[in-house]
């Protein structure tokens, strides 16, 4: 296949990882880019960073992280721990007969990418992190530190540890949890910061019922008839398994306690997002987490889902930073 079929035409392929299977969908050529999703979305969140990166002369290759899509999906709930993770990574870039790569994610993707380049420096030479900042391994195990959060109310994260019981609200109707999920954290959709609390749930209710009714500008009923199928094709015990596995996580990475990345590196993130707020002393201690920060970018009036609500934005900070790294 020439380049020129390859920058215009994504191909989906199969390749073997420790997960069993990855499934991923590569354009372009050129420097290889890895681009990791985030929960609950697929390889489509970045179906428009793929032409835009192939046109700008890499070889840019999306996957479904282990658990989603056509990737496998291990029973074992412990096989989602990150180190995990990081290894199928690693063999996706090897399978590309690929010595490197630079690292890209989203929402859980970018913490997958900035454990992958602290893991495994000699493969990930670059990490770009969208949403989710980085804060090195340590701290307060992650169940104790959730489960204090909120009060009276359950934090998303302490309500998705029970196997079987957020997949018990969801999947009776998959299309419609997911299409308020995301305008939970859409940026011209999401709740006023004097209503109740999507990220939370009160004591013996659904995340559900703070979900707003409105539909993101973003989520055309083609993409919501995308990420709805596949979610009620696979379900949704594997994607929820991640978080599943933190205080598994916060175990294995006890020796990368307080470790900066040291790669060249880039952050975006929603001016709206939880996550970029409640993280804000993650962002300002960057000078010493992120050493080899390139660019960092807060876009206003932007909610999570950074690339799928500002893809034009998005793009461009991207291929600016890319062209800006050492060969």
């Amino acid at each position: 296949m020439s380049a020129q079929a390859t920058t215009t035409q994504p191909t989906h392929r199969l390749v073997a990882t420790p997960a069993g299977r990855t499934h991923l969908v590569e354009q372009g050529s050129g420097p290889l880019v890895l681009l990791l999703h985030g929960f609950p979305e697929s390889w489509y969140s970045w179906r428009h960073q793929l032409p835009a990166l192939a046109a700008a002369g890499y070889r840019v290759v999306a996957v479904d992280v282990r658990g989603y899509g056509r990737s496998s999906r291990p029973a074992d709930p412990a096989a989602y721990r990150m180190l995990d993770l990081v290894e199928d990574n690693v063999a996706v870039v090897h399978a590309l007969d690929a010595t490197s790569a630079v690292v890209v994610g989203h929402d859980w993707g970018a913490t997958i990418a900035a454990h992958s380049a602290l893991v495994r420096p000699e493969v990930f030479r670059a990490v770009g992190l969208l949403s989710v900042p980085y804060t090195p391994p340590g701290g307060p195990r992650p169940s104790q530190m959730f489960a204090q959060m909120g009060g009276d109310e359950e934090f998303y994260v302490s309500y998705f540890q029970e196997p079987g019981r957020a997949e018990a609200e969801i999947e009776p109707d998959v299309r419609g949890w997911l299409a308020g999920f995301y305008a939970a954290l859409s940026g011209d959709t999401m709740p006023a910061a004097d209503a109740p609390d999507p990220h939370f749930a009160g004591r013996g209710r659904t995340l559900r019922e703070r979900f707003p009714a409105a539909r993101p500008a973003w989520l055309t009923e083609e993409v919501l008839d995308v990420y709805a199928g596949e979610f009620e094709r696979t379900g949704l015990t594997g994607a929820l398994n991640r978080y599943r596995n933190m205080d598994r996580d916060w175990e294995d990475l006890a020796t990368y306690g307080g470790a900066p990345l040291t790669q060249p590196s880039l952050f975006a993130g929603g001016g709206r997002d939880a996550s970029t707020t409640w993280l804000s002393d993650a962002i300002a201690a960057y000078p010493t987490t992120l050493p080899g920060l390139l660019s960092s970018r807060i876009l206003e009036d932007c909610g999570h889902w950074i690339q799928q609500e500002r893809p034009a934005e998005v793009n461009q900070l991207l291929i600016d930073w890319l062209a800006a790294l050492p060969e």
